[in-house]
């Protein structure tokens, strides 16, 4: 890392779900209503349900047995959790399917965890920030593994698995079009996610995930300094 606050490196993350700060959300009006209640936000403040969340994304749908499996839960607790968020309309179980035990898909690939314009008030807030300490735990606990495995990677694959991290002074304006551009990249092939016959022969499931912030004013008297 440099002055500048630059890093290179491994930093490779796979995973379903696509998270914004602000944004759209997929869904009716209803199904809206219910995630973007602080009810609803604080239904993503748990990370077995972001492990569920990723795992129904990777594979399409899974049963409540499927993701003990994968995430060496117990049944009853992915069942829980699921319920959860069936209840808030994050997930459902896949229509027409046999069976004692039916399998669970996502609603929509993306999930907003800003409580801005919501007129939820500080409850809404706080909802919205534990969602998002649970996304961040479950994010870069996820990056961490990775890094972990990526010298098993064969050279094609490794050598684009990086993270950077670039400090910089910005108009607002600038700052807007920066986060714009990094958006319009990391959503570049999500239409991929849903249709598999999409994807082109050797294509791999990769992550980018990327953060912007600002930082704070500085104090009446004092200067920032480069």
């Amino acid at each position: 890392m440099n002055g500048s606050g630059e890093l290179a490196g491994g930093a490779d993350q796979a995973g379903g779900g696509e998270v914004a700060g602000g944004g759209d959300v997929a869904g009716g009006g209803e199904v809206a209503e219910r995630q973007r209640s602080a009810l609803g936000l604080r239904a993503l403040a748990h990370p077995l349900r972001w492990k569920l969340i990723d795992l129904l994304g990777t594979e399409g749908s899974a049963t409540a047995t499927r993701c003990a499996e994968a995430l060496a839960e117990s049944v009853a607790s992915c069942a829980y959790h699921l319920g959860i968020l069936a209840k808030y309309d994050y997930v459902e179980l896949v229509p027409g399917q046999a069976g004692r035990e039916k399998p669970w898909r996502l609603t929509s690939h993306r999930q907003d965890l800003s409580a801005e314009g919501l007129g939820l008030g500080l409850e809404g807030e706080l909802a919205a920030e534990a969602a998002m300490e649970a996304f961040l735990d479950h994010e870069f606990a996820r990056t961490r593994e990775r890094l972990r495995t990526r010298s098993l990677e064969r050279d094609e694959w490794r050598d684009s698995c990086r993270a950077l991290g670039s400090s910089m002074w910005v108009t607002a304006d600038e700052f807007s079009e920066l986060a714009e551009e990094l958006t319009d990249v990391a959503v570049r092939y999500a239409a991929r996610d849903e249709v598999p016959a999409n994807r082109p022969p050797g294509a791999r499931l990769v992550r980018i995930f990327f953060s912007t912030s600002v930082a704070p004013e500085p104090a009446s008297g004092q200067k920032q300094e480069d």
